[in-house]
């Protein structure tokens, strides 16, 4: 193991460079294009690797790139994403900059340091020509970061091609990997009262916005922080004017669970919501968006034998939990064992600090191209 880690820091300027090229490319979710001119450049490295590559057409969204490494048989999944959060036009106002061992840039971090590690661990295994025991299927998906409803189906269909599916999302911060991650679900409340005149006719109305009051406190008490579920009203909204008994509320959920079972527990019963003043409607939609990354069995094995790997080339990997979800809740949910986190090591998802740290580049590549070849 100890000469995968020796190539990959070897490699390292490349990486940096590669990096910095990745992140050079704005891809937010909302502007295909962009995404587009990344899936281009990724096709492109997989094909001169060897890849096969090719790029699917999303429905309003960037493509999609899917390629194949090695003969038949059941196949090991990379799992990453090309979009980001950050709109067009942040490149100008942050530049890519490294400092001392950091390099910091939109979408570093999140995940394109991630993809680095994903095409150069096989470049570190053609160098040292030994090739994985597995097929390797690539999945670069393009909006991971809002809905990636649009391709599931797609991603589904390879991911069940595959025994194991690594998910190149970056380390939790200090280098652990996710082995259990919260499914999402999201919900629109819609209430209607009756408006009336708040000063001559107050008795006449019934307020929207009083039967949201009641409403949020039965929401909030679905909370279970001990079972790992929360649920939480993030936006409100109602009424027309502070005279007017307001005929009208609105309120957007959010809710996470560690369980699908909790989750399902948690729709049902927010779609069984009953009104608690006389004359109200209320109006509920809304569903499971993202199953949860469970710590099942086989989740486990898979990452104690990455632990292993990472044991060899001299580093202890750690496990940790995130509310967050990725899409290796989607390959999770199908029962194929999926490990997260596996990219670069930094901190900042999200954040203008977001940065990488450089040298993980190459723990992270040599500790992929050596669970390649355990697996």
């Amino acid at each position: 193991m100890k000469e995968l880690l020796t190539i990959a820091e070897a490699r390292l300027p490349q990486m940096i460079e590669e990096l910095k090229t990745l992140v050079e490319i704005e891809s937010p979710s909302d502007s295909p294009s962009d995404v587009n001119n990344l899936a281009a450049y990724l096709s492109n490295r997989l094909d001169k690797l060897g890849v096969k590559a090719n790029r699917i057409l999303v429905q309003n969204g960037g493509d999609v790139v899917v390629g194949r490494y090695g003969g038949e048989g059941k196949a090991v999944m990379i799992l990453g994403h090309m979009d980001t959060v950050w709109p067009l036009g942040t490149l100008a106002r942050r530049p890519v900059r490294i400092e001392d061992d950091k390099l910091f840039g939109p979408g570093s971090y999140d995940m394109k340091a991630g993809l680095v590690v994903a095409i150069h661990a096989l470049e570190v295994l053609q160098a040292l020509d030994r090739n994985p025991k597995h097929p390797i299927i690539y999945f670069f998906s393009s909006l991971e970061e809002t809905d990636c409803t649009p391709y599931k189906s797609v991603l589904e269909a390879n991911a069940q091609a595959c025994d194991y599916v690594l998910d190149l999302e970056p380390a939790w911060p200090g280098g652990a990997v996710k082995t259990e991650r919260k499914g999402s679900a999201n919900y629109v409340l819609n209430i209607r009262g009756r408006a009336a005149h708040a000063g001559a006719d107050p008795r006449k109305g019934i307020s929207a916005i009083t039967e949201l009051a009641h409403q949020i406190q039965t929401l909030n008490s679905f909370t279970d922080y001990e079972q790992g579920t929360t649920v939480n009203v993030g936006v409100i909204n109602g009424g027309i004017r502070p005279n007017v008994i307001p005929d009208n509320a609105r309120a957007e959920i959010d809710v996470r669970f560690c369980r699908l079972v909790d989750g399902q527990a948690i729709d049902s019963k927010i779609k069984a919501l009953e009104p608690y003043l006389s004359g109200t409607k209320l109006e509920i939609t809304g569903r499971i968006g993202m199953p949860p990354l469970e710590r099942t069995e086989k989740v486990v094995a898979l990452y104690q034998k990455a632990k292993a790997v990472a044991a060899q080339l001299g580093f202890e990997l750690g496990e940790t939990s995130s509310g967050g979800v990725s899409e290796a809740c989607v390959t999770s949910a199908l029962g194929i064992p999926t490990l997260d986190g596996l990219g670069a090591d930094g901190d900042g998802a999200h954040a203008e600090y977001e940065h990488v740290l450089l040298p993980s580049l190459a723990t992270r590549t040599a500790l992929l191209a050596g669970l390649l070849l355990e697996l």
